[in-house]
Parts: C-alpha cells; sequence; structure tokens
C-alpha cells in the first residue's frame, strides 16, 4: 500500500527524474507544458507516493490555469497532472491513490471548488474520477492535442464557458504558491 507524502517534502530534483522516467526526455514539448507555462504548481494539492521502503515511485501535480474566454475573461480552473509512475510499478495503483489524494484535496475546499482539467484517457478518468469532454469540445490548447483528451470535471459545468484558450493562471490575487 503507498505511503503519500506532500510534493513540497520531496526534493525537485528527484521529482524530475521520475517526470523523465515516466515521461521520456520529450515531455517537455507537451501540449500540457505549454498550458501551465510560468506558474509553479500548488503544493497543497500535489503529493509523492512511496513504496513499501519509503522509495519515490509517483507523483502528481495540480497546477493553476484558466480558460481564456473570447471576450477576453479568464476563468480560473485546476490543471491535475501530470500523473507520474515509475514504469516498474504502474498498474500497482499508485496513480490511482495519487489522483484520489489531489481530488479529495481539491473537493475539501468546498465552495470554492475549481473546476479541474487534464489531457488523458477519456474512459479511464471518467470511470473512476468523473472527468469528461462533454463540456471541453470548444476549448482550444497552445498545442496540439485530441479533443476527445481533453477533460473537465466541474460540480457545476454551467459555470464553464463554451469557448476559450487553456494557458496559465497569472493573477496579483494568484493561486500558485
Amino acid at each position: 500500500m503507498p505511503s503519500l507524502v506532500p510534493l513540497a517534502n520531496v526534493e525537485a530534483e528527484m521529482i524530475e527524474q521520475v517526470l523523465d522516467r515516466a515521461f521520456g526526455p520529450d515531455r517537455f514539448a507537451r501540449t500540457a507544458y505549454r498550458i501551465r507555462d510560468g506558474v509553479a504548481w500548488l503544493e497543497g494539492l500535489s503529493f509523492a507516493a512511496l513504496d513499501d521502503e519509503d522509495l519515490l515511485v509517483g507523483t502528481i501535480q495540480v497546477w493553476p490555469v484558466a480558460l481564456t474566454d473570447p471576450e477576453g475573461r479568464a476563468h480560473p480552473l485546476l490543471m491535475v497532472g501530470p500523473v507520474a509512475v515509475l514504469p516498474e510499478h504502474q498498474g500497482e495503483g499508485y496513480g490511482k491513490a495519487l489522483m484520489l489524494a489531489a481530488l479529495e484535496a481539491v473537493d475539501s475546499a468546498g465552495d470554492e471548488i475549481l473546476p479541474q482539467v487534464l489531457i488523458g484517457d477519456p474512459d479511464y478518468y471518467g470511470r473512476f474520477f468523473g472527468f469528461s469532454a462533454q463540456h471541453t469540445l470548444g476549448w482550444h490548447c497552445p498545442g496540439p492535442n485530441d479533443p476527445a483528451r481533453l477533460l473537465a470535471r466541474c460540480p457545476n459545468p454551467a459555470v464553464l464557458p463554451s469557448e476559450g484558450m487553456l494557458g496559465p493562471w497569472v493573477s496579483d490575487a494568484g493561486l500558485a504558491n
């Protein structure tokens, strides 16, 4: 059974090593990196998974992003991911445990829960975590993407703009840590 700890308790270099092993050296070219460019992950919502020997085997990060609608208004969202698990530990439940921890932390925010977005497998993230592409089909990304894999989770989807461009959340009040 994995132990989960705040990701802020893990050295930055160790996090990068897990991400490199999970996604490869070309991971920085992915569209998700462009969406969250220039912002820091949110410490209170990001976690690390340790195995039975307390070795780092996985991470999840949650980022402040925004969907800018056609009128130029930025609607804050939380981008979930990457969910990174070392290849030799994939399929052992670490990724699911990390997702559940991050979403539980998001949901515990009460009335101020921001909608969440991720890029991933719609069947998996829909079945286990309630994400869907139903409300994101008019959304765009700063890079190539498959619209069916751009997923959102929101307790009240009526608050989501039907169109817009995803990008980093930049605000004086700021969501970033």
